[in-house]
């Protein structure tokens, strides 16, 4: 489309930094583009008074998401001033957990002990860039400092006394000088310590024997997070996907970790990697999948197929959308309605030209990863894996243990006695975790 001034005869010549215009054969200098950095941070007062809860306070934990993009080094800074252990919510997960000597873990209903306990024990909450929305995993009777650039979402979570609005480095720039550099480590070094025991426990859970069928999904999410490439671009689908990807997978600074995180919608790992490829064509893309949400979209591996996109998709296989039947559990409801009976999904790949393998036994497990992620070209690799592993919480409320107590009940007095013996045998592992 031709701009007003050339339907006028004069032409727009653009030189780097600068714009002309031209009638020939004269040309005028218009006026130079200028880069400009904009500050965005709080006034010193409101900093000032921040910064005096900080000092005072002896156990300061920080709650750090996704607007931490950026800011990486002015986080640890913080940090370390304030002897403060890091608490990640997901979306802050890749920008927050790497290089990070602070880091315990995440809390919320899909994070672990280790990042319950920094919250709970501490004195002052220092949030920045987060709108952790799980209040009952938020601390009571302390006050709560809250760094945004957004300025309405300050306080939507629980009371803050202290509102800061501004971009997280910009902030903490203008907040570390009037900070006291703290000595005393004792907080941090008990919640790291119970970050390690967290972790190795975890670990633990990833293990599996050569000949283990179906497979513990935290095995799988274990071997994609060691065999994926240093700047690979995960996706997860929404349910126990999402569960795996934030306890095993491990960031670096350059890999990706994209879900539906705000939203919770099913089925978006594969079309979300279909653009993240798109955009990305060097980059290795691995989606973990669930079967449900890879059934949802089962069309879009023809996309993969049809724009030559060598997405590497993953499928948790447990035959169940076992997220809802978790949550039924919880509220003591006999899981109904939530049996999948799917096909073939890795002959489906084949039959539509991509690579595909199925893996029943955990020692075909690596080979077939390897074979997928060295494939040139979309693979799919169908896992199959325990349908009643359990993805205990940090925090399991009294409603919830009597809601599973009774689920119990009901589902034997139902006749479905062989299904609690099942998840008994499959969670018997977690049995020693806190």
């Amino acid at each position: 489309m031709r701009t007003a001034l050339e339907r006028r005869g004069v032409a727009v010549v653009v030189v780097p930094g600068e714009v002309f215009l031209s009638e020939s054969p004269a040309v005028w200098k218009v006026r130079p583009i200028l880069k400009t950095e904009s500050v965005i941070r709080p006034d010193d007062r409101s900093l000032a008074a921040a910064a005096e809860v900080l000092n005072r306070s002896s156990r300061v934990t920080i709650l750090a998401g996704a607007g931490c993009a950026g800011a990486h080094d002015e986080l640890i800074a913080i940090a370390g001033a304030l002897k403060a252990p890091v608490v990640h919510a997901m979306r802050g997960k890749e920008f927050v957990e790497y290089d990070n000597p602070y880091d315990v873990g995440k809390t919320g209903l899909i994070g672990f002990s280790s990042g319950y306990r920094a919250m709970e024990h501490c004195d002052a909450l220092l949030m920045v860039g987060t709108d952790f929305p799980y209040r009952p995993f938020l601390p009571d009777g302390v006050p709560v400092i809250q760094v945004d650039v957004r300025a309405e979402q300050i306080g939507r979570r629980v009371p803050v006394e202290f509102p800061l609005v501004g971009t997280v480095m910009d902030t903490i720039d203008a907040l570390l000088p009037m900070v006291a550099v703290k000595s005393d480590a004792e907080h941090l070094d008990q919640m790291t310590a119970h970050y390690r025991r967290a972790r190795s426990r975890l670990d633990r859970l990833a293990t599996e024997g050569r000949s283990a069928s179906p497979l513990h999904p935290q095995v799988v999410a274990a071997t994609i997070d060691r065999l994926a490439a240093d700047d690979a671009i995960f996706l997860a689908d929404v349910g126990n996907p999402t569960i795996w990807a934030a306890r095993y997978l491990h960031m670096n600074g350059k890999r990706r970790l994209i879900g539906s995180f705000n939203h919770g919608t099913m089925a978006n790992a594969l079309p979300q990697a279909i653009g993240a490829q798109a955009s990305q064509p060097g980059r290795q893309v691995v989606t973990l999948s669930g079967d449900g949400g890879l059934a949802m979209l089962l069309g879009e591996l023809i996309t993969l197929r049809q724009m030559h996109l060598p997405v590497k998709v993953v499928v948790f296989n447990n035959g169940a959308l076992s997220f809802v039947e978790l949550e039924m559990k919880a509220a003591g409801i006999v899981n109904y309605g939530t049996d999948l009976d799917n096909p073939d999904f890795a002959a489906i790949a084949q039959a539509v030209g991509l690579f595909g393998a199925t893996v029943e036994k955990a020692d075909e497990l690596e080979g077939a990863l390897r074979a997928a992620f060295a494939h040139d070209g979309p693979a799919l690799v169908d896992v199959h894996v325990a349908r009643q592993e359990l993805s205990i919480p940090p925090k399991i409320t009294l409603e919830q243990a009597k809601g599973f107590s009774l689920f119990a009940l009901r589902t034997i007095l139902s006749g479905g006695a062989d299904e609690i013996v099942q998840l008994a045998k499959t969670n018997l592992r977690q049995l020693g975790r806190e």
